[in-house]
C-alpha cells in the first residue's frame, strides 16, 4: 500500500500499523487491539477495543433509553383517563384508542429498522427519529396548555372541537413515528458495543439486555408514579411538559457518547435480499438441489458478500429456497452475479433465519395482549376500587403500574446475579437458561397474572352484589389488592420480554438486526390490537338480546372476571403451542468474519 505525506495509506488508517490492515482498510483478524466484528467509528475507521464500546459507551445509551421511556410512559400510563376526562370518551372507546395508539408505537419500528439496516445505520436513525419525537412531545404539551388547542371544560365536562382533536391525535401519532426509529435501534445499538468474537464481551452483552430493560422500567416507574400524580393533581400541561423535557435530555445523552460508540455499517435493503432469494428459487423450481451442499454457491473468501454480515452455514430446513444457490449452466460465476438469479448460501440462510423466527414471534402476541391490560382493564378495574392512602391522599389507579416496574427492578438484578449463576451450575449453559427456555418461563408466569386479576374481580363483584354497591363510585376494597397482578406481570416481563430482546438480536442475520428487533416489538403492537379486537368482540357478543354484557360502562354491572379467564385460557393454549415451536427451532450458525 502506498503512503501519502500525512502518513496515511490510500486504503486505510495511518501507516504506523499498516501491516495489521486488510485490503478493506479494516484491522487484521489476528490483531487483538481492534474489534473483530466489523464495527467502525462514526468516520468508518477501525475502533480500538479498549477505548470504545463495551460498558464505557453504555451509560449514554442507557441514559437515552431511560429518558425516552419516561417520556413514552408519561403519556401512555394515564392516557385512558385523559381521553375519558378531556375528550368525553366512554370506557371501551378510550381503552381501544389507547391500545390502538400503543400498538402503532410498536408497528412504526418496522419503518425505523428498515431505514437503519438499509441506509442510515442505527446511530443516525436514532438521531433523526429522536428529533421527530421531541417535536411530537412539544405539540402534545401545547395541545394540553394553549387555549384554542386544548379542550374547553365547564363543570368538569369537556367539549373538544374537531380542530382540538386533530391537533391531539397528530401529536400522539408523531410521537408514535418518533419512537419507531428509536425502539428497534437502541437495544441493537447497545448490543453492538460488545464484540461477539470476544468471549468476555459476549457474556457482558447478555447482561446488557438485562440492565437495558431495567433502565426502561426505572423510567416507567417515575412516569407511573410521579408523572401520573402530577397529571391528576397539577394538570395535563405540566404532566405532558415534563416528559417533553425528558425527551430532549434523551437526545443530549445520546449525542454525548458519540466518540465512544462502535457502529455496524448498514448492509443495504434486507427486504431486497429476501425477495431476491424468493425470485431466484421460484425461477429454479424445477432444479434439483445437490446432495452435496458444498456444491451450492457461496463466496470463496472468508467474508460474506453482504456488508456488515458474517457468512452462515447451510441448514436443512426449508430446502426449497436452496434452489436459489444452485449453480446452473446459465449462471456465470466468473462475472458479477445477478442476485435475482443466483444467491449465496448466506443470503438463502438469511431468509431461512427470518422464517424460523416467525413462529416464535407469533407466540409472543398473546403475552403482549396480557401485558396491555395494565394500561387498560387493570386501570378501569382500579377506578372502581378504594384509592385512599390515608385521610388526605388518593393514589390514581394508573399509578399502580409502578408495581409492575418495581417487580422488574426487583427481579432483574436477582436474575442477573443470582438465578443465572445457580442455573448455570445445573444446565451448563453460559446464560443459565437458553433464550427459548427463558421466554417459556415468562409465558407460564403471565397466566397467573390473569388468574390473580380474575380472582380479585370475582371478590369485588361479590361485594358489589352482596351490599348493593352498583352505583358507588368506589367499592370499599383497597386498590392495593391489585398489586399481585401487576407484580406477576413484571416478573413475566423479566423472562419473556428481555428474552425476546436478546433472542431476536442474537438469532437475526447480522445485517438484519434492527429489522428483527422491530419484528419482536410488533408482538406488542399486535397484542394491543388483539386486545382491542377482543374487547370489541366480547362487548358485541355479550350485549346481544339486551344483556348488560361483560364490559359495560359501569363495571359493577359486568363480568370483567370472565374477560380475565378468557385471556388466561388463551395464554395456556399459547404456551403449549410455544413448546412445540421451541422444540422445532434450529439456531443459526455464523462463520467467517464480518464484511466491512
Amino acid at each position: 500500500m502506498e503512503e501519502n505525506s500525512n502518513g496515511h495509506t490510500k486504503d486505510g488508517p495511518p501507516s504506523v500499523d499498516n501491516d495489521i490492515y486488510t485490503k478493506n482498510g479494516l484491522p487484521s483478524i489476528d490483531n487483538d487491539i481492534y474489534t473483530k466484528d466489523g464495527t467502525v467509528d462514526l468516520h468508518n475507521k477501525p475502533v480500538i477495543r479498549s477505548k470504545t464500546g463495551n460498558w464505557i459507551a453504555c451509560p449514554f445509551i442507557l441514559g437515552n433509553e431511560f429518558c425516552e421511556r419516561l417520556a413514552y410512559y408519561g403519556v401512555n400510563s394515564n392516557l385512558v383517563n385523559y381521553l375519558e376526562g378531556n375528550f368525553n370518551q366512554g370506557t371501551t372507546t378510550a381503552a381501544n384508542n389507547v391500545t390502538n395508539w400503543a400498538g402503532t408505537c410498536y408497528i412504526t419500528p418496522l419503518i425505523g429498522a428498515f431505514v437503519a439496516d438499509a441506509y442510515l445505520g442505527r446511530y443516525w436513525t436514532i438521531a433523526t427519529f429522536s428529533t421527530i419525537y421531541v417535536f411530537g412531545m412539544t405539540l402534545l404539551t401545547l395541545s394540553a396548555t394553549v387555549n384554542g388547542l386544548k379542550p374547553s371544560c365547564h363543570d368538569k365536562v369537556c367539549h373538544p372541537t374537531t380542530n382540538e382533536k386533530v391537533v391531539f391525535y397528530v401529536a400522539i401519532y408523531i410521537i408514535a413515528l418518533g419512537t419507531g426509529g428509536i425502539k428497534p435501534c437502541v437495544s441493537s445499538f447497545g448490543a453492538d458495543q460488545f464484540d461477539d468474537s470476544d468471549e468476555s464481551e459476549k457474556k457482558r452483552k447478555s447482561s446488557f439486555f438485562n440492565w437495558f430493560y431495567l433502565s426502561i422500567n426505572v423510567g416507567a416507574l417515575i412516569a407511573g408514579s410521579v408523572l401520573v400524580w402530577i397529571q391528576m393533581n397539577k394538570g395535563w400541561g405540566l404532566g405532558f411538559g415534563i416528559p417533553a423535557v425528558a425527551m430532549a435530555i434523551a437526545v443530549i445523552s445520546f449525542f454525548s457518547g458519540t466518540r465512544l460508540y462502535r457502529h455496524q455499517k448498514p448492509g443495504g435493503s434486507p427486504l431486497t435480499r429476501i425477495f431476491q432469494v424468493m425470485v431466484a428459487s421460484f425461477r429454479k423450481f424445477q432444479v434439483e438441489v445437490p446432495a452435496d451442499k458444498a456444491l451450492l454457491y457461496e463466496n470463496a473468501d472468508e467474508e460474506s458478500l453482504i456488508k456488515g454480515s458474517r457468512k452462515l452455514d447451510h441448514t436443512e430446513q426449508f430446502r426449497f429456497f436452496d434452489k436459489a444457490a444452485v449453480v446452473t449452466g446459465t449462471d456465470d460465476i466468473k462475472t458479477p452475479i445477478n442476485p435475482w438469479k443466483l444467491c449465496t448460501v448466506t443470503q438463502v440462510e438469511e431468509l431461512k433465519s427470518i422464517i424460523r423466527l416467525l413462529p416464535i414471534w407469533a407466540s409472543g402476541i398473546i403475552f403482549a395482549t396480557v401485558y396491555s391490560q395494565m394500561s387498560t382493564m387493570f386501570v378501569l378495574q382500579g377506578n372502581k376500587m378504594d384509592p385512599s392512602m390515608g385521610p388526605h391522599f388518593e393514589i390514581p389507579s394508573a399509578s399502580l403500574s409502578i408495581f409492575d416496574t418495581i417487580a422488574v427492578i426487583f427481579w432483574v438484578p436477582i436474575y442477573d446475579r443470582l438465578i443465572i449463576p445457580i442455573a448455570r451450575r445445573y444446565t451448563g449453559h453460559v446464560r443459565g437458561f437458553t433464550q427459548l427456555q427463558r421466554m417459556g418461563i415468562g409465558l407460564i408466569i403471565s397466566i397467573f397474572s390473569m388468574v390473580a386479576g380474575g380472582i380479585l374481580e370475582l371478590v369485588r363483584l361479590r361485594m358489589v352484589r352482596r351490599n348493593n354497591y352498583y352505583d358507588l363510585k368506589y367499592v370499599p376494597l383497597s386498590i392495593f389488592w391489585q398489586v399481585p397482578q401487576y407484580f406477576i406481570v413484571g416478573a413475566a416481563e423479566v423472562f419473556t420480554f428481555i428474552g425476546q430482546l436478546e433472542f431476536f438480536y442474537d438469532q437475526a442475520p447480522d445485517a438484519m438486526r434492527s429489522m428483527c428487533s422491530a419484528l419482536s416489538l410488533t408482538t406488542v403492537a399486535l397484542g394491543n390490537y388483539l386486545s382491542s379486537l377482543l374487547v370489541t368482540i366480547v362487548k358485541d357478543v355479550t350485549t346481544r338480546d339486551g344483556k348488560v354484557g361483560w364490559l359495560p360502562e359501569n363495571l359493577n354491572h359486568g363480568h370483567l372476571d370472565y374477560f380475565y379467564w378468557l385471556l388466561a385460557v388463551m395464554s395456556l393454549v399459547n404456551f403449549f403451542i410455544y413448546l412445540m415451536i421451541a422444540r422445532w427451532y434450529t439456531y443459526k450458525r455464523p462463520t467467517g468474519i464480518v464484511h466491512g
